[in-house]
């Protein structure tokens, strides 16, 4: 969202699981993400930090320019945030990726099966919507967008995303990925693993 801005940013990692004092004191739940904007001012929670930065920087608007458009947003991304979030994200990235760094032990291969079994329903509802829309709420690219392919993008650096059943979603995600707002993230990385060759081809 804040490439989509054209505001640039320092992003920092934070290992929420050390229980940093300082970082308590910034968020008193100890959660990411946090953002401090130049003036010092502190928002929390990624649906409050993107409601902030359409208010504050509020062009281009990615939430939406009428009620209805803003509340099909908010109902997408709360979509992808809680429903492919628990159903996916959690089964997938949190099993194979946070465990390890957590120290949680093996990842649960019954949680890793349910993530790949659902993920099938979410990308096939993407197909749905880009079938009778531009984007995912609308005709403008907006945060459902983004907070879609957040999600995925995360799922496909473990190349757990069945692209070749799923040719709308693919075609949607990959006008997404060439979005100069996007892709500097495809050039982030795990350390010591390694996305799938395709992960950060524009054309793949």
């Amino acid at each position: 969202m804040l490439g989509e801005k054209h505001l640039d940013c320092d992003l920092r990692i934070e290992r929420t699981w050390e229980r940093r004092r300082n970082f308590f004191r910034l968020n008193p739940a100890g959660t990411v993400p946090v953002l401090r904007d130049e003036d010092g001012t502190i928002v929390v929670d990624s649906q409050a930090i993107c409601e902030y930065l359409d208010e504050v920087y509020a062009s281009p608007s990615l939430i939406g320019s009428s009620p209805v458009a803003r509340a099909e947003t908010r109902r997408l991304a709360a979509w992808f945030d809680d429903k492919f979030g628990r159903e996916v994200t959690a089964n997938l990235v949190d099993e194979k990726v946070m465990k390890r760094f957590v120290g949680l032990g093996e990842p649960s291969s019954t949680a890793i099966r349910a993530g790949k079994h659902n993920i099938a329903y979410h990308l096939d509802y993407i197909a749905y919507l880009t079938e009778r829309r531009r984007w995912l709420a609308g005709d403008d690219f907006s945060l459902a967008d983004v907070t879609a392919a957040a999600h995925i993008s995360a799922v496909d650096y473990l190349d757990d995303v069945p692209w070749a059943q799923h040719p709308a979603a693919k075609e949607w995600y990959a006008r997404v990925k060439s979005r100069p707002g996007f892709r500097p993230l495809l050039g982030d990385r795990v350390p010591g693993l390694e996305p799938p060759v395709h992960y950060d081809n524009l054309d793949f």
